[in-house]
């Protein structure tokens, strides 16, 4: 009985899920282009929101660093 209870406490905890509409409003919600960005304190240095051509460079520099050519050869 109390295995059964357990469980039924373990299936419903899965409801309680907070909707994800009501967050803040610096979550980039897809209506805009990414490099316009949120503006939370989270960003990047060296790069502003709605700065195109930064946001391109820190792209490129971040996926340099999942190159494995370039971790090998240092």
């Amino acid at each position: 009985m109390k295995t059964f209870l357990l469980a039924v406490v373990l299936a419903l905890a899965g409801c309680g899920e907070v909707s994800q509409s009501k967050q803040g409003s610096a979550v980039n919600r897809g209506d805009e282009p990414a490099y316009k960005g949120a503006r939370t304190a989270q960003v990047a240095k060296g790069w502003t929101p709605g700065d195109k051509a930064a946001w391109d460079r820190q792209v490129r520099e971040r996926g340099q660093l999942q190159n494995e050519y370039q971790k090998t050869n240092r």
